[in-house]
């Protein structure tokens, strides 16, 4: 529920203030950079380190938040009036960290217990999950090439909203629905990751010019090292 709060005002807040940008391209890719993070592929990660698997029961749930919102708001942004309701609720449905998360619902709340092997299997993947993740996001900013071209100065606003300004908002929500220990930390830093590199996938399936969405996605990442540890300081200060 305070997820769904959440993106509702990043949605409200990038719609006003992203409606004069007369670029399409330019403008669907900074409301969907700013509002969505990298929550699945980084922020499960450094959840599952950072507060083992306690705190990824908890960002689950905003995984599936982002998930929903993503395959509905944030596909529309990119195809308009192309997006097909049946096929981006199969896409929900289907996608395969809905399925996980059910699966794991399902085994959380029938204390069933998996066998050995797979309960082994299941441990092996989770222990290289954010090394494998972090060399896969680096190899993906070696190829970057910034310029003029696909650094637009606008893009600046959108890494500030994405990396400090909607995390900062994503605490006082929580802070005023009463949202404190582990709960109050996971959320956060899920909404504290760098921009969803499924900007530029969304850029490409609409035939669009991915430069702006590949300059935003690498350049949140980088900064994302510095605003994180900003971002868990400021839930501190409350």
């Amino acid at each position: 529920m305070n997820f769904t709060i959440y993106h509702v005002l990043m949605i409200i807040v990038t719609q006003l203030l992203f409606k004069r940008v007369s670029d399409q391209n330019l403008r669907r890719i900074m409301r969907y950079g700013a509002v969505y993070s990298n929550a699945g592929f980084m922020g499960i990660p450094l959840t599952s380190s950072l507060f083992g698997a306690t705190g990824v029961f908890y960002a689950v749930a905003s995984l599936a938040a982002f998930n929903i919102f993503s395959w509905t708001h944030g596909i529309t942004l990119f195809t308009g009036q192309q997006g097909n309701r049946r096929d981006n609720l199969k896409q929900i449905v289907f996608n395969p960290n809905i399925i996980a998360i059910v699966v794991g619902l399902l085994i959380f709340v029938t204390s069933l217990q998996l066998p050995t092997i797979a309960n082994s299997a299941i441990k092996y993947v989770s222990s290289v999950n954010t090394p494998l993740s972090m060399i896969v996001i680096g190899n993906s900013l070696a190829d970057v090439k910034l310029n003029r071209a696909t650094l637009d100065k606008r893009l600046w606003l959108v890494i500030l909203l994405r990396n400090l300004l909607f995390p900062y908002l994503a605490i006082v929500v929580l802070q005023l629905m009463g949202i404190t220990g582990i709960p109050l930390f996971t959320t956060v830093l899920m909404a504290a990751c760098p921009v969803a590199g499924i900007v530029v996938l969304f850029s490409l399936k609409v035939h669009g010019d991915p430069g702006p969405a590949v300059a935003l996605m690498s350049i949140s990442t980088i900064l994302s090292v510095v605003t994180i540890p900003i971002v868990f300081a400021l839930v501190n200060l409350y």
